[in-house]
C-alpha cells in the first residue's frame, strides 16, 4: 500500500511512520525545506519537499497513493502570529483533503486531537458523543484543531472516506521539539517544577497511538471520531510517577489557579512579547488546566482494536530519551 504521510518529522508522525514501515507500507513523506530530518533516520520512504500552506507543492505526489495519513499540525500553546496556525491546521487540512479527492486517493486518516472535545471542571469522563461547539474551545490551538476537524467531518459527509483519530496526550521517546506535554517532563527533570495546579490529563503511549493509525486504515468508519487514550491522571499523579522513575522529589505545593494565571500573564508579556521567546507558562494553558481532560476510548477499543496500556513504561522511555539526548541531566 502506498501511503502519503504528513508530519513524519514530528513526535506522533515519527511513530506512525515507524509503524507503517514495519507493516511494509510504501511511504511518501511530506517534509518542509526547513524540517529536521533526524526523526526519519531508519525509516525507508521517499521524501517530498512541500508545504501544507501551498497545496501545489505536494499535490503531484498524491498521484498513485492508496491513502493519506494527515498527522502534521502546528501544536503550540503560544504563538505570536495566530493566523499562521490557522493557515496550517485549518486551511492546510481543507486543501489536503481536496487534493486527495482530486488525486483519487481512496482513504484518509486525519489526526485530530482530544483538544476538540468538551471537557468539564468536575472531571467527568467524556467521549466522542459529548456535546461540543466552537465556543467551548480555549485558545488558538484548540480552536484551530476544532475547525480543522469540522473540515474532515464535512468531507466525510460529502462522501470522502475520512476517519478521524483524537489522541489524548501521547508520551514516549523521540519528542524532539518537545511538545507541551514533553516540556512538562523536561521541566521536571531540570528541577523547574516547584509547584502544581489541580488539573488532570489522559496520558497515552505514543506507540499504541501509532499502531492504531495503521489499523484505522482498514477498520475505521468514515466520518467517525475515535478517542485514543490511556490513563486518566491528575497532574500530581503524573509528577509522582516521574518521581518514582527518577528519584527526583515530586513538588508538594499546590497553587491556586489565580496565582498560576498571574504568573502566566507576566510570562507572556515579558518572555513572549518583550523578549520574543516562548514563555514557560501561558494563560491558555492555565485556562485549559481548569478542566480535567479525562476521556474514554471505548469506541476505539471496540471498533479499531485499540488497547489501553499502562503508561508507566512510556513515561520511563520518554525520560530516558530526554536524558540521552541532552534535554536534561543523566541519572545522578
Amino acid at each position: 500500500m502506498k501511503i502519503f504521510l504528513t508530519g513524519a518529522t514530528g513526535f506522533v508522525g515519527h511513530h506512525v511512520a515507524q509503524a507503517l514501515a514495519a507493516q511494509g507500507a510504501d511511504l511518501r513523506l511530506l517534509v518542509r525545506k526547513s524540517s529536521n530530518l533526524n526523526n526519519l533516520e531508519g525509516i525507508d520512504g521517499e521524501t517530498v519537499i512541500g508545504d501544507l500552506a501551498r497545496p501545489e507543492s505536494y499535490a503531484p505526489a498524491l498521484e498513485g497513493c492508496d491513502a493519506v495519513l494527515h498527522v502534521a499540525a502546528d501544536y503550540r500553546l503560544w504563538i505570536r502570529d495566530p493566523d499562521a496556525m490557522y493557515r496550517i491546521n485549518v486551511d492546510g487540512t481543507r486543501d489536503l483533503l481536496r487534493a486527495a479527492r482530486e488525486a483519487g486517493v481512496r482513504r484518509v486518516v486525519y489526526t485530530s486531537s482530544v483538544a476538540t472535545m468538551h471537557f468539564r471542571t468536575d472531571g467527568i469522563v467524556i467521549n466522542e458523543d459529548t456535546p461540543v461547539s466552537l465556543k467551548d474551545m480555549v485558545g488558538h490551538y484548540k480552536r484551530s484543531k476544532f475547525l480543522a476537524e469540522q473540515q474532515a467531518i464535512a468531507a466525510a459527509e460529502d462522501g470522502q472516506q475520512v476517519i478521524i483519530l483524537n489522541p489524548t496526550t501521547p508520551i514516549g521517546p523521540n519528542d524532539a521539539k518537545p511538545t507541551p506535554t514533553g516540556r512538562i517532563f523536561v521541566d521536571f527533570l531540570n528541577g523547574k517544577f516547584p509547584a502544581y495546579v489541580d488539573t488532570g490529563l489522559n496520558l497515552v503511549d505514543v506507540a499504541e497511538v501509532a499502531r492504531t493509525h495503521v489499523d484505522a486504515l482498514t477498520k475505521g468508519t468514515p466520518g467517525r471520531r475515535y478517542i485514543l487514550g490511556g490513563e486518566n491522571l491528575t497532574l500530581k499523579q503524573i509528577l509522582d510517577k516521574m518521581s518514582a522513575i527518577t528519584g527526583i522529589p515530586s513538588p508538594k505545593t499546590k497553587i491556586p489557579f489565580a496565582i498560576a494565571a498571574t504568573y502566566a500573564f507576566f510570562e507572556e508579556w515579558i518572555t513572549g512579547r518583550i523578549r520574543g521567546k516562548e514563555p514557560r507558562a501561558t494563560l491558555e494553558e492555565v485556562r485549559m488546566g481548569r478542566k480535567k481532560m479525562y476521556a474514554s476510548s471505548a469506541r476505539a477499543q471496540q471498533e479499531l482494536g485499540f488497547r489501553i496500556v499502562p503508561v508507566y513504561p512510556a513515561m520511563r522511555a520518554a525520560i530516558e530519551w530526554f536524558r540521552a539526548n541532552g534535554y536534561a541531566p543523566g541519572k545522578g
